[in-house]
């Protein structure tokens, strides 16, 4: 027999969650959070995970939202621990990810009075939020206690039997809407939603007794805009010449490859995708940064030839700044962007939000409309494909390094291993090389943050029957150890730590560099390994210190599925940068705009 909480407001959340169809919760260990945890554990209609550390939690929920594209729940208790889901919940609102954090709060009355673990906990993500609600406490609950305590405003001193059901009748239906309104809005906007609950000792009591409760509406309504109110877009469409379409982060099969085909085989049209974006064609343009890094080299009025005419952008957030470089400065007359809920200004020169899904606009561009005559697509390709060609000889010569270490994964990548990235060198240095089609990419772009990297990958890996694979660097990866610290580990998740004894990435960027201020306080530089790491949470480990090493141990690597494994792979930490920038400077050396 199913159980229920017997506090009412405990009890409603549960079973409108269920009613929700929010399946999974991740539940961080606390007492006052006691009546959600029984809840949810005794409900055989969820699948409950419990995870210590809460900004670990979070980030592990948040990868499986990633995943799912439906809501995931978080559960936690009072006071501090609420903060650290923080991190996560920013990533989840622009990322526009769907999560439900549910906080055990003490009462009212109890805040700021100088009891522990009582900070004001309403209002603390509203930033960040999709929506949030402030429920009543329940009045019927430990009516003694709230009686005697002589702080709370929530019941006059004297009340009777018949006062408190009439309260109670009043607070209940006024966190039931409440309730359902974030519930639903976190199904319908796909961002994060925030539940705060005052709960009132004893927490740990249980009930089969339900209460009444209204449905929730789990049907998520797309816009879709009509054709008719499209046709002028339509038009001017096809009538422009030089057109660019940027993909942003995207998930996977989001768009039908026909209309990816539409739009890439139109000679009028560059696309522009990058790794997250999960499009692929021959004739896109996969590597921005191979294009503009040498583009930046060249002169002025070749870069302003390439200037288009109209921007189309759909997805999340773009990795390359070169590119809103080049748009901020030669900016487009017209740019539009595609999406069901936001448009973000990214190149100052945004001039239409279309709130409808990329396939639908992208059908109606090429339903029936002949391509436009035109050879920008082949006048933007050519140094593309020339600087493409210059980089490939230029990296069968080049040393061990993170960039020919990445050559090497996105060469040897197996079919179909969902790829995780963390953000910083990870992301940046996958942006410049092609991975095997089919492979699913996943970052947490929004906030382009280090930390909960690795604890995405491992709740995004809960619903991969493939190895799930991520890539990080030495920094995100130490930062985030405690996203192993799980119960959850598949056996076969696997972690390629790209370690080069700091934050390499500050040694592209100017300033001073090898000084003692640069070593301790930018490049962070530390002698750390992860063997001890892999030991302490049941990974197997591999190092590689050459690309010989690399390439024997990386295939024995991707095969091995009996335990999550990491491989180190330690590359030179005063030669990346050098390597990189060099790569650039032979593309731009044989530029055919020199």
């Amino acid at each position: 027999m199913s159980t229920y909480p017997t506090i009412p407001l405990a009890q409603t959340v549960v079973r409108l969650c269920e009613a929700a169809g929010i399946e999974r919760i991740v539940i961080c260990a606390g007492s006052r959070n006691a009546p959600l945890t029984n809840g949810f554990v005794s409900l055989p209609f969820f699948k409950t995970y419990s995870i210590v550390d809460e900004r670990a939690a979070a980030f592990f929920a948040l990868g499986m939202a990633q995943q799912l594209q439906k809501p995931v729940a978080l559960v936690c208790t009072s006071g501090s621990a609420l903060l650290n889901f923080y991190p996560a919940v920013a990533e989840a609102y622009y990322s526009d990810l769907p999560l439900v954090i549910l906080s055990a709060d003490r009462m009212p009355h109890r805040i700021d009075i100088g009891d522990g673990q009582t900070i004001r906990q309403t209002g603390v993500f509203e930033p960040h939020l999709e929506t949030t609600a402030v429920l009543k406490p329940d009045v019927i609950h430990a009516t003694e206690t709230l009686l005697e305590n002589p702080m709370q405003t929530l019941l006059p001193p004297l009340a009777t039997p018949k006062v408190v059901k009439e309260i109670q009748k009043e607070h209940q239906k006024h966190n039931e809407k409440e309730i359902v309104r974030v519930l639903e809005t976190a199904l319908q906007q796909s961002g994060p939603g925030h539940i705060n609950l005052p709960l009132e000792e004893p927490l740990y009591d249980t009930t089969s007794e339900k209460i009444p409760l209204p449905g929730v509406k789990t049907d998520k309504a797309i816009p879709q805009i009509e054709e008719s109110k499209l046709g002028p877009h339509s038009e001017r469409w096809q009538r422009c010449a030089k057109k660019w379409v940027i993909v942003g982060v995207l998930s996977p099969h989001s768009i039908e490859q026909k209309w990816v085909e539409a739009l890439c085989e139109d000679p009028s049209v560059v696309v522009f995708t990058e790794t997250t974006s999960n499009l692929s064609h021959p004739n896109a343009i996969y590597s921005i940064d191979t294009l503009m890094a040498p583009l930046e080299q060249v002169d002025e009025k070749w870069r302003a030839a390439l200037q288009p005419e109209i921007l189309l952008t759909f997805g999340g957030m773009v990795v390359s700044k070169k590119i809103k470089a080049f748009l901020r400065k030669y900016r487009p007359q017209q740019h539009w962007h595609v999406d069901v809920k936001k448009a973000y200004n990214t190149y100052y020169c945004l001039t239409e939000h279309l709130k409808t899904t990329p396939q639908h606009f992208i059908k109606t561009l090429y339903s029936g409309q002949k391509k436009s005559v035109s050879d920008f697509q082949t006048f933007v390709r050519k140094p593309y494909t020339q600087f493409q060609g210059s980089g490939e000889e230029y990296l069968k010569k080049v040393d061990f390094s993170d960039l020919k270490v990445f050559e090497l994964l996105a060469a040897k990548w197996p079919s179909g291993y969902p790829l995780q990235l963390a953000n910083s060198s990870s992301i940046r240095y996958a942006q410049l090389f092609s991975w095997p089609s089919g492979t699913p990419v996943f970052c947490n772009r929004g906030t382009s943050g280090i930390d909960g990297s690795t604890a995405t990958a491992v709740g995004a890996a809960q619903l991969s029957e493939k190895p799930t694979v991520l890539i990080t660097g030495d920094l995100s990866f130490f930062y985030d150890i405690n996203g192993l610290w799980n119960n959850y580990i598949p056996k076969n998740f696997k972690i390629i730590l790209i370690n080069n004894g700091g934050g390499g990435i500050f040694r592209i960027l100017p300033g001073e560099k090898d000084s003692a201020k640069y070593d301790t306080y930018f490049e962070t530089i530390h002698q750390r390994d992860a063997r001890y790491v892999a030991k302490a949470f049941g990974c197997k480990y591999r190092k590689a210190t050459s690309l010989g090493a690399l390439k024997i141990k990386l295939p024995r690597f991707f095969k091995s599925n009996t335990a999550p494994q990491i491989l180190e792979i330690q590359t030179p930490r005063k030669l990346n940068d050098t390597v990189l920038l060099d790569y650039f400077k032979t593309m731009a050396s044989k530029s055919i705009f020199s």
